[in-house]
């Protein structure tokens, strides 16, 4: 089962990494709740019809509810903040600095969780954050006003992949990401309504970014994630997924005929080992094929 999980979580990774291109069309119309609010709200109605029948008779437990509102809560900040920053930065660096929500992740645990971290973890989120810099700027980082933006909503980032592996682990997938795409994108909508133009929503392009974004990227994205979760670690689960940098380039490099530089191809090897040497601690244990509930290591 665990390694069904990474596979899912990597096949997540993929359809991350090449979604990457409507986040970037929005960030063009400058506009950022509004496309995060749409985009969660239509979502959540395409997996209406998903949710197992058994759960749309039954009354949801109210740590059920407690859950998904929290959750809903944090992916609304996390996505806001790495929508608006985007704004007001390169596209280089919010790529960048929102994948050290995987070097977050193992300090976050160890805090909230009495988890020390696994001496392989620290070294493989050390490479990520490593490799993630060659690839995202090329070696040359500059300063820009969003910067911090993303950095904090990084910190979002990492706190809802902790919230996902120790606490939705526990409920059905479907239903959980559900709830929780309506609550953020419903707390986007609203932000969105004040600060932002709604006419600029039947642009073409935004109109077309906006429903790839909500029908692969969240909806089978977020929802593969939550599943994936119920048996990965946390940090495992984060190095899996912060390939999707790894993804968006390569998509840009064939897709695109975008130029990829020596220095990102390193970039994206010592991602890629960070992430192989974050298994080991399962291989060397012979739990790799075993089921593995993200209840503490």
């Amino acid at each position: 089962m665990r390694l069904k999980a990474d596979l899912t979580l990597l096949g997540v990774s993929i359809i991350w990494g090449t979604a990457f291109v409507a986040q970037g069309v929005a960030g063009q119309y400058k506009i950022a709740y509004l496309f995060n609010g749409i985009s969660f709200l239509l979502a959540a109605v395409i997996l209406l019809p998903f949710i197992p029948k058994g759960m749309r008779s039954v009354k949801i437990s109210r740590p059920h509810r407690l859950w998904i509102l929290t959750a809903g809560i944090i992916l609304f900040i996390a996505s806001a903040m790495q929508q608006v920053g985007m704004l007001f930065t390169k596209v280089a660096n919010a790529s960048f600095i929102t994948s050290l929500y995987a070097v977050f992740i193992p300090f976050l645990l160890w805090i909230g969780f009495r988890e020390k971290p696994h001496l392989l973890d620290v070294v493989a989120v050390t490479l990520a954050g490593c490799g993630a810099f060659l690839l995202s700027t090329q070696g040359r980082f500059e300063v820009q006003p969003g910067d911090s933006i993303e950095l904090l909503g990084s910190v979002f980032w990492a706190v809802h992949f902790v919230l996902l592996g120790k606490f939705a682990s526990k409920f059905e997938s479907v239903s959980f990401a559900a709830g929780q795409f309506f609550i953020g994108g419903l707390l986007n909508l609203v932000v969105g309504l004040f600060v932002e133009d709604i006419s600029i929503l039947t642009a073409p392009p935004l109109l077309g970014a906006i429903l790839y974004r909500a029908t692969l990227s969240i909806g089978l994205g977020y929802t593969l994630q939550v599943w994936g979760q119920k048996h990965t670690p946390p940090t495992d689960a984060a190095l899996i997924l912060g390939l999707e940098a790894v993804f968006a380039v390569i998509a840009a490099w064939i897709l695109l005929d975008q130029f990829l530089a020596p220095i990102q191809i390193a970039g994206c090897i010592i991602i890629f080992i960070g992430v192989l040497i974050s298994q080991l601690k399962e291989w060397n244990s012979g739990k790799l094929d075993h089921e593995h509930l993200v209840e503490g290591r």
